[in-house]
């Protein structure tokens, strides 16, 4: 009787964090007018504005995998002093505000900065361009690949990658036939926690580049401007984006699971 009782405040304090969850998400589409909604779904600033999010972020993870992946093979395979240091600084965008994450970007590459200058004698600009937004998702999402890439490649056996180079096999060719096939499911998490956390993004861009217009920014704008009736459609549409995605990640991720 009394394991039953214990049972029944799990289970009720487990219901409460998870109707603290979904409940805000359920309402804010129950509360959204279906006229709104679908005159919202037609306006091209909006569409746009999620063309622009969803790209942008896509391309800042595929870009970043270049160099993240190998980065966290490294320090899962690799034996340094002051590892944990540097797994703290990994983390560091994680941690600190994103506003102040965007602060600490812009006095790197504004147009007075040296970085800056250099962009612009090549006719680019860091600052209110898709460039500028890039870098600020990319900074505040790579953690997330980072670590999710160093749990797979940690989890790799290294009896397999040491007999592929007694057989001859070289670095290279353990790394991409072995190590990466074998945490290619933790590695692809980490793909998708870095694109989803990046399409998501306020405070960093805002600060590097208020347009071109991103999705969580144009909600802001919305509200501010017209208030919560018309910001609410906005962010309904962007919510069904984000869990489409997330559902196409889940599907992936059990079918690799399978496999």
């Amino acid at each position: 009787m009394i394991k039953n009782k214990k049972q029944l405040l799990i289970y009720l304090f487990g219901s409460i964090a998870l109707l603290f969850i979904i409940v805000p998400v359920l309402n804010m589409f129950f509360e959204t007018k279906l006229d709104i909604f679908f005159e919202t779904t037609r306006d091209s600033e909006v569409k746009d504005s999620i063309f622009l999010t969803l790209s942008v972020s896509f391309i800042a993870t595929l870009i970043c995998s270049f160099f993240a992946v190998p980065l966290a093979y490294i320090i899962a395979k690799k034996s340094f002093r002051f590892k944990n240091f540097f797994l703290g600084i990994i983390n560091i965008p994680i941690v600190i505000p994103h506003s102040a994450a965007g602060i600490a970007i812009l006095g790197l590459v504004s147009r007075d900065t040296f970085i800056g200058k250099t962009a612009s004698a090549f006719g680019l600009s860091f600052v209110d361009s898709p460039l500028g937004i890039g870098i600020a998702m990319a900074y505040v999402s790579l953690p997330f690949l980072i670590i999710s890439a160093v749990n797979g490649f940690s989890e790799v056996p290294e009896k397999l990658e040491y007999a592929a180079m007694n057989l001859g096999a070289n670095p290279r060719q353990v790394f991409f036939k072995i190590s990466l096939p074998l945490s290619k499911q933790s590695v692809f998490s980490g793909l998708m926690l870095m694109f989803s956390r990046g399409i998501s993004e306020f405070g960093a861009v805002i600060m590097l580049a208020y347009f071109p217009t991103i999705t969580p920014i144009l909600i802001y704008e919305r509200f501010t401007s017209f208030g919560l009736i018309y910001a609410r459609p906005v962010a309904v549409i962007f919510v069904i984006i984000c869990l489409s995605f997330f559902l196409i990640f889940y599907l992936l991720t059990n079918k690799n699971k399978k496999d």
